[in-house]
């Protein structure tokens, strides 16, 4: 019976999948610096008690003065002579250690948030490893780029908002609590007003994850472009195109400036509302308060609710009592940015990598594999490869032709241990038959080769390229190689030899001459497997003959899978034409349904 395609479960509406998906990723990611994190709110904690603290001594010196004034007698002790350098002390140690908290508090939380986003850094670039060829399912490498690189930044701002939506709520009711103790009402009137805040916060933190997004969308699209056009300059100049690639760039630029101002329009437009908000809220306590010192409230009329020190006491607290929920606000604006960033970067940690099983193996000689009844499903549930099932034998030059489409890429990413499939593979070496599954796919991925149509040379000296096949190889091991593929005599004129510096994606050296030295490195890497994908598919008729002669000179006695479009010019074994199998077996399912 051939494999089915999974079933696709009901999905919830997308916008509230992919929020639930970036928060579950967020609080996994902040995990490891929760202590941090409750640190850093405890720091606000005391440093709201400090401030408490502050309050009352400024009370208590003001108090004092405005007293003796109105009623005419002697200034306390407190505040004229030893008292009042004392207390001036105690508002100094106050303030000195409320910046000291808040520098502790800071500091925690940047160190937090930047460790978070290095590990993140770091998981993007193991995962982009493990991804090998389907990584192209996450974007083109200038996207990919700035997906590890720059979007990892906007994490770094979340830890403080972790922190401080906890501090909104634990320091308003402290200080609500503080205030109650002198005016109930007063009270009432900050925790009345105090849910306005996150409510507009809320509404407006919505628009900016949205367009946090597209921000982020529009980065990785321009960083793509610049990327593809650099790599065609020189096309670009042979062709008098150069203007088109300044008016696309220029184009993206323009739409990426425009989404940051977008994001930083609701930024201040939400600042705008809580400022609004705050200072409504503070003008009626302050209002209710000068009405109550003056006796003219309409309930209480002739009779002075609180005293100066006690207004002066509220008055000082209830600009704090806002302070957090606006932070707050602006910090919900680096929320957004978070979202945005771990909606981007979670689908591709995610993405699960066949990593078999813990059995290691090793290739002392040319294996061989089976396939039966592999198939290859995208997540959508689109086939990607139809089942099949193929044979490679061992030591054998085998080529794999079929038309565009039609999976033979996929079937080469299988080999290689990259991707889900549905099906068994098994490989057989030493007598022994093990299944994929049981296997440990990054010892069995070190032992294969793999050449495919564009050479992955670093822009790092000749030699450096080489010896990432193998580390210690000596000079004279890589002269052997190089004339092996008949290269040396072509590095060996050059100023530096082996020394020479290639420029970016092998620049310095011909199609041919790169493919050369690509197959140099699959020499010194002695894998038993070599998994070429179409590796003459963009040099010319002469070079790919050469090529082609080339490959079967040095691949003697290795288990070759070639895919290939045209096998002309390629001395083979066997031959596997996927388009002709699958006829086949469509043939003879029709013909066992007319029975």
């Amino acid at each position: 019976m051939s494999p089915q395609p999974p079933k696709q479960k009901r999905k919830k509406p997308r916008r509230s999948q992919d929020d639930i998906m970036a928060n579950a990723f967020l609080k996994t990611a902040f995990k490891p610096v929760k202590k941090a994190m409750t640190m850093a709110y405890f720091l606000d904690i005391a440093g709201v008690m400090v401030l408490v603290g502050q309050a009352c001594v400024l009370v208590w010196l003001f108090d004092g003065w405005f007293g003796s004034f109105v009623q005419g007698v002697p200034l306390p002790d407190g505040v004229v002579g030893s008292g009042l350098l004392f207390n001036l002390g105690l508002l100094f140690l106050c303030l000195m250690l409320r910046i000291a908290i808040g520098y502790g508090r800071d500091a925690l939380l940047s160190h937090a948030g930047l460790l978070v986003a290095k590990s993140i850094r770091q998981r993007l670039f193991a995962k982009l490893g493990e991804l090998g060829q389907a990584r192209r399912d996450f974007g083109a490498d200038g996207a990919l780029a700035s997906k590890i690189i720059d979007e990892p930044d906007y994490m770094v701002g979340y830890a403080r908002f972790h922190v401080q939506k906890m501090t909104a709520v634990t320091t308003p009711l402290i200080l609500a609590g503080c205030v109650a103790f002198y005016s109930v009402t007063s009270a009432l009137v900050l925790l009345i007003t105090a849910p306005l805040v996150p409510i507009f916060m809320a509404i407006i933190g919505i628009a900016t994850a949205a367009k946090s997004r597209e921000q982020m969308d529009a980065l990785a699209q321009l960083g793509g472009r610049f990327l593809d056009w650099i790599r065609g300059v020189n096309t670009l100049s042979r062709l008098g195109a150069v203007d088109i690639a300044v008016s696309d760039i220029a184009g993206s630029s323009e739409d990426y400036r425009k989404r940051t101002m977008d994001v930083l329009k609701i930024a201040f437009l939400n600042s705008a509302v809580l400022e609004f908000l705050s200072a409504l809220s503070i003008a009626l306590v302050a209002v209710y308060l000068g009405f109550g010192l003056m006796g003219i409230l309409p309930w209480a009329k002739e009779q002075v609710l609180t005293s100066y020190g006690t207004a002066l006491f509220i008055l000082l607290l209830v600009p704090e009592f806002y302070a957090p929920l606006r932070r707050l606000g602006a910090e919900y604006h680096v929320k957004g940015q978070a979202l945005a960033c771990a909606k981007a970067v979670a689908p591709m940690l995610n993405f699960k990598v066949k990593t078999g099983g813990n059995m290691v193996i090793n290739l002392s000689d040319a294996p061989a594999f089976h396939l039966h009844n592999v198939a290859v499903f995208g997540d959508d549930g689109r086939v990607r490869l139809s089942p099949i099932s193929l044979t490679f034998d061992a030591g054998k030059r085998t080529v794999l032709m079929g038309a565009s489409g039609i999976g033979k890429s996929t079937l080469l990413q299988i080999l290689l241990g990259f991707g889900d499939f549905v099906g068994d593979v098994i490989v057989y070496t030493d007598g022994k038959a093990m299944r994929y599954d049981e296997l440990d796919m990054n010892v069995l991925r070190m032992q294969l080769g793999y050449l495919s149509q564009s050479t992955p040379l670093l822009p790092i000296s000749i030699g450096d390229n080489l010896r990432l096949a193998k580390p210690s190889a000596t000079d004279d091991e890589l002269v052997q190689v190089l004339k092996d593929v008949a290269l040396w005599e072509t590095i060996s004129q050059l100023p530096d030899g082996m020394n020479t510096v290639l420029a970016e994606r092998g620049g310095g050296l011909s199609g041919g001459q790169g493919q050369r030295l690509a197959i140099a490195q699959l020499l010194l890497q002695n894998a038993k497997v070599w998994l070429l994908d179409e590796p003459t598919e963009h040099l010319d008729s002469q070079t790919a003959e050469q090529i082609k002669a080339l490959l079967h000179r040095v691949s003697n006695a290795k288990t070759v899978i070639w895919v290939t479009h045209d096998k002309v010019g390629v001395d083979f074994d066997v031959v596997h034409d996927l388009t002709a199998l699958y006829q086949q077996k469509q043939q003879k399912q029709a013909v066992y349904h007319d029975k």
